[in-house]
């Protein structure tokens, strides 16, 4: 885990005669550790989903039935939280949830579904203080862990009702047995569980890692969970043009000198910047930039590099950060091979948020320059 410093801001370009545009490489934000804890909350793309701005695909009953589990399982979290009150931070002995057989609910299916929206919204619907709710990534649970310690992360979360875990992915045995430890620990304290992910529970490890030691922790982890299978295609493509193709660079640089707060990047430049900043610190990275402006986008060279794109794209879409590109399209990001391996559906979701974000890009564009 990458040690945490104290300073939140992100480091920023220094000003010159003239304003222009932002850089990300030129940003290396350092979150300390209590502000880990007190964002764990749904993104600002999420600030205002409830079940109710959720359509189904009539259809895919399945997206209906998703909706009727959710949202009984937040209605019995609320009533539990109501007739139990606030819970001491001291207790003689473990308390698990009073309804007995799994203590979450894991929402399984592929991306563009809306299970970001349905987890959202199961934190939104559940009665209880913001305090006692917690909403993050995987990845910004595993960096708590790392900022706070495991068993001091176990007392801070283990006083919550209710941890959403969003695009739950193992990626190595070492957080597989970490996060399985912990969520049996905050099972055992009574904290409901909810989590999203493209992968059924039992088979997270498949195709990544033979192991037998992962593949078991894999087993005992998906007890903890009722699965909720939710089918459907992309709604971010579903009845929208084609993705646009890229633009010129001189397009782009001009964008990106006309929007306020726009970053300008090569490609190339910030791919190397990502591998110098932790992933938990990349939506920090990116605050307060009113739009990602690219240039010369190319293929991936290797796994790592996109497994650390894949983030900045998800932090971009949480934030609806508008992209503007030139060079090769979004769906030419990785290799066949790349696509057909263990984290292909990872790959996918990238394209879908970053064709869905470079739609909102075209706006950026003047006449002139487009």
């Amino acid at each position: 885990m990458a040690a945490v410093s104290t300073s939140a801001e992100p480091t920023t370009e220094p000003a010159g005669d003239a304003p222009g545009p932002l850089a990300l490489t030129a940003r290396a934000p350092h979150v300390p550790a209590e502000q880990l804890v007190s964002e764990l909350v749904p993104p600002p793309r999420f600030d205002s989903v409830r079940f109710d701005t959720y359509v189904p695909d009539p259809q895919q009953p399945s997206q209906a039935e998703a909706v009727s589990v959710l949202s009984g399982f937040a209605e019995g979290l609320g009533a539990a939280e109501v007739k139990g009150g606030r819970r001491g931070w001291f207790r003689r002995a473990p308390k698990r949830p009073a309804r007995g057989g799994p203590g979450g609910v894991y929402l399984d299916g592929g991306y563009g579904v809306g299970k970001t929206h349905l987890l959202a919204s199961v934190w939104h619907a559940t009665q209880a203080p913001p305090e006692r709710k917690a909403f993050g990534t995987f990845v910004e649970l595993t960096n708590l862990v790392g900022a706070l310690g495991f068993q001091q992360t176990v007392r801070t979360l283990g006083t919550h009702r209710l941890l959403c875990i969003d695009e739950f992915e193992l990626d190595d045995p070492g957080d597989t047995v970490l996060v399985s430890t912990l969520l049996g620990r905050l099972v055992d304290e009574g904290v409901a569980l909810a989590a999203t992910s493209n992968t059924l529970p039992g088979k997270l490890g498949e195709g990544r890692f033979a192991a037998a030691d992962f593949l078991r922790e894999i087993q005992g982890l998906s007890a903890h969970f009722r699965t909720v299978r939710i089918d459907g295609e992309d709604y971010r493509h579903r009845g929208l043009p084609a993705s646009p193709a890229p633009h010129s660079p001189e397009a782009v640089d001009a964008a990106a000198r006309t929007v306020p707060g726009a970053a300008l990047d090569d490609f190339g430049a910030l791919l190397d910047h990502l591998s110098r900043v932790h992933p938990s610190r990349y939506g920090a990275m990116v605050k307060g930039v009113g739009a990602v402006c690219l240039t010369e986008v190319h293929p991936v060279p290797d796994q790592s590099t996109a497994l650390r794109l894949v983030v900045l794209a998800d932090r971009l879409y949480d934030r609806e950060i508008p992209v503007l590109s030139s060079g090769v399209p979004f769906d030419e990001l990785f290799g066949e091979e790349m696509l057909k391996g263990g984290y292909r559906k990872k790959y996918f979701r990238a394209i879908s948020r970053l064709t869905a974000l470079a739609r909102d890009g075209e706006r950026l564009l003047s006449p002139a320059g487009a």
